[in-house]
């Protein structure tokens, strides 16, 4: 798509310099869902609209994101998880007008949003609530509640995004706690749901771009842990890692080639 792989690119080295320069972790999840947060920020989000990341511990992609589109500075970026910071490692309660809720501790995203439709809904306001979340979030039972409320109450105005990178803090989706089939589940709850590859911006494209009016919808993205360097792919230990300068370095050389 024109220009995407250009803010790509730039997002993708902004969020790697931003992560070594503070020398945290949690890039893998990050990279698994910057794609989406870029698209949805770019091309889909209004100003009526609401976007809730409910998988707080991609904070970095979040703040890379907003920085893209010119609501955080390179100097907000070089605070990052700073002593004094308002770019902690979760989204943070106050300080970026952007972000309406602190999340991280995982569950509680779906909720808040839920609440958030809901009440857009009872006083006919207009615009949409997106709530991202990841696969290994779906092993808390908070979700499952709110998945109740949001389709009973048929909440049109409600769109969940999964990056389902299959992987989670000890381990893949599958071996710690597994689901089988999310998109049958939703399904049988009476949502709308369709997984596509949460990489391909044609295909995040045309999901966003599709108009169903029955309830709440849900869109599941097969993504990557560590989208696009080769080191980080599809590995469980980048849930946790920083990078050395030689592993920077070769993240910068591989996302400048993508």
């Amino acid at each position: 798509m024109d220009g995407f792989s250009e803010l790509r690119r730039k997002a993708k080295t902004r969020l790697l310099t931003m992560h070594f320069e503070s020398g945290v972790g949690h890039i893998g999840g990050n990279l698994s869902s910057l794609d989406l947060m870029l698209y949805l920020y770019h091309r889909v989000i209004q100003p009526c609209d609401v976007f809730v990341l409910s998988k707080g511990h991609s904070a970095g992609a979040l703040y890379t994101t907003l920085w893209s589109i010119g609501r955080l500075s390179d100097e907000d970026l070089r605070q990052f998880h700073r002593d004094g910071t308002k770019l902690s490692g979760h989204p943070p309660v106050k300080g970026i007008s952007d972000i309406l809720f602190a999340t991280g501790s995982l569950g509680h995203g779906l909720s808040l949003s839920a609440g958030m439709a809901m009440g857009k809904a009872f006083r006919s306001e207009p615009g949409q609530v997106f709530c991202l979340l990841s696969d290994g979030e779906w092993n808390e039972g908070s979700n499952w509640e709110a998945l109740i409320f949001a389709a009973h109450h048929r909440l049109e105005n409600l769109l969940l995004i999964i990056d389902a990178n299959g992987l989670q803090g000890f381990g893949t989706t599958k071996d710690v706690a597994d689901l089988g089939s999310l998109v049958d589940k939703f399904r049988a709850f009476g949502l709308s749901a369709e997984e596509i590859d949460g990489h391909d911006i044609d295909a995040i494209a045309g999901a966003f771009a599709r108009d169903v009016r029955a309830g709440p919808r849900v869109i599941i993205a097969r993504t990557r842990k560590g989208c696009g360097v080769s080191f980080m792919e599809n590995k469980m230990e980048w849930h946790y890692l920083p990078m050395t300068p030689a592993q920077y370095q070769q993240a910068l050389d591989e996302v400048s080639r993508a």
